[in-house]
């Protein structure tokens, strides 16, 4: 088994190879970053309902929502969205919940005209509102983001105009990527074990 270092890596959902490169990708972040000592896995989920292009992270917190793996905990949904307002307290509580979190940040963002419909994963965080001009912290160990539309001017006016179509496919090839990586983690925790020889990787995790 051999776990390559995965920087920021652009997938374009519109190819058929998107879902097996993202899980691929997701797939290596996780291990090379559990096996550091994290003790929990939190998917924050960031955006509105009430913007079509900010809707990304919400419909893929309400996609993953039913997760029931032990210590892996979703927060942002269509119900209770993580936004500008609330994602200072949101990310202290995270820290104050839940034992060494493994912070993962998904967005929308806006980019060039040909990456639109691009996911982009990698490791490192995120500054939420950053492309609406909001100075919020940097979110994140894992960052997930959507490329939703263009960027450049008007950029709330972009958001709320983005084509639905754009933000379903990339939440959906997320979401399903997010439960079988979780899935294929679990499964594999013995064989995962005897490869790292320790026992970092928490009890039952997932």
């Amino acid at each position: 088994m051999h776990l390559p270092n995965v920087k920021s890596t652009y997938i374009n959902a519109n190819e058929p190879g998107a879902f097996i490169n993202f899980t691929n990708q997701l797939y290596a972040l996780l291990l090379n970053n559990l096996i550091k000592g994290y003790k929990s896995v939190v998917f924050i989920c960031i955006g509105t309902d009430r913007s079509t292009g900010d809707s990304l992270g919400p419909l893929i917190g309400y996609k993953i929502g039913n997760l029931r793996y032990k210590n892996v905990h979703v927060y942002g949904n269509l119900e209770n969205p993580v936004h500008a307002k609330n994602i200072e307290d949101t990310v202290n509580d995270i820290y104050k919940n839940h034992e060494k979190p493994l912070i993962i940040a998904i967005d929308a963002c806006l980019g060039k005209m040909d990456h639109i419909g691009y996911v982009n994963i990698g490791q490192g965080s995120i500054k939420p509102g950053s492309g609406v001009k909001k100075d919020l912290r940097p979110v994140g160990d894992i960052f997930i983001t959507g490329i939703v539309n263009c960027g450049g001017f008007m950029e709330l006016l972009i958001l709320q105009n983005t084509r639905l179509s754009v933000v379903m496919k990339m939440a959906d090839i997320i979401s399903s990527g997010i439960k079988y990586v979780l899935w294929k983690i679990n499964r594999q925790r013995e064989e995962l074990i005897d490869f790292y020889n320790n026992n970092t990787l928490p009890d039952r995790l997932y």
